[in-house]
């Protein structure tokens, strides 16, 4: 008896799959990327800023380039900086472009402006970046101190679920499905810090933003930031930057770009 009812029991798993198996729907037309978005970055979020406040809670030395792997050229540009010539020119946002403006204090305002584009702004400068997930190399238009930036989801590798199991294996390729890639170019050139340190216009910004809740609900996201720059930097310049969501935008409060 105990044989049979093994046998029977065999059977059932070996053709379940077949009997309760459902014809497939049609085909379902891809979700935007707002409405595939695995995070929501919407809303106020205020900058924590737990190191480096040399550099990014006041206007560095002229000279300091601390930090930031610079070629002999970027020093010569950087040692000749002149704040009062940048007021006179009217760039006084050169060190709120795309490369610098997450390190800097404030506050920053994520919304989207339509289902394929995610806005970003700052409150500090009043700078407003687009992140085009549609977006193409080739339709970026004019230089721009925020560039053009294209975006995407972040997805695990293809056709392993490993990462979700084991967080071990998870690797900068993807963050499985929790994070937002911006890649940004087409920048007019400016400063990576407000004591005139360069970048060009062939600089390239990746940038990473990471989500996560901690258990008491408070909502955070890092930024990883590496800028590249063949003409101003020997390397990559790579940094992380903390913000903290709030629970409203009462705090906010925009504050026109300074040269000082």
């Amino acid at each position: 008896m105990g044989a049979s009812y093994m046998k029977s029991a065999v059977f059932l798993l070996a053709f379940a799959p077949l009997v309760f198996a459902q014809p497939p729907g049609p085909p379902q037309p891809p979700r935007s990327p707002k409405a595939a978005a695995p995070v929501d970055l919407t809303g106020t979020w205020v900058s924590v800023i737990s190191e480096d406040w040399r550099w990014r809670m006041v206007t560095p030395l002229k000279g300091d380039f601390a930090s930031i792997p610079v070629t002999a050229e970027a020093r010569k540009v950087g040692e000749a900086w002149d704040p009062a010539k940048e007021e006179a020119a009217d760039t006084q946002c050169k060190a709120y472009g795309a490369p610098a403006i997450m390190r800097l204090p404030g506050r920053v305002r994520f919304t989207w402006q339509d289902d394929n584009t995610l806005k970003l702004e700052t409150d500090y400068g009043t700078q407003t970046r687009l992140f085009h997930f549609d977006g193409k190399a080739g339709q970026a238009g004019e230089q721009s101190w925020q560039g053009y930036s294209i975006a995407n989801w972040e997805r695990p590798p293809r056709g392993s679920n490993l990462p979700d199991l084991f967080p071990i294996f998870a690797t900068r390729d993807g963050t499985h499905g929790r994070s937002l890639e911006v890649i940004t170019a087409n920048l007019r050139p400016g400063f990576l810090r407000k004591n005139g340190i360069p970048y060009s216009a062939g600089a390239v910004l990746n940038e990473y933003y990471d989500y996560h809740k901690e258990r008491n609900g408070d909502e955070w996201f890092t930024v990883t930031s590496i800028v590249r720059d063949p003409l101003y930097l020997t390397g990559p310049w790579v940094t992380s930057s903390d913000f903290k969501k709030e629970r409203d935008g009462s705090k906010w409060d925009p504050s026109p770009c300074s040269a000082r």
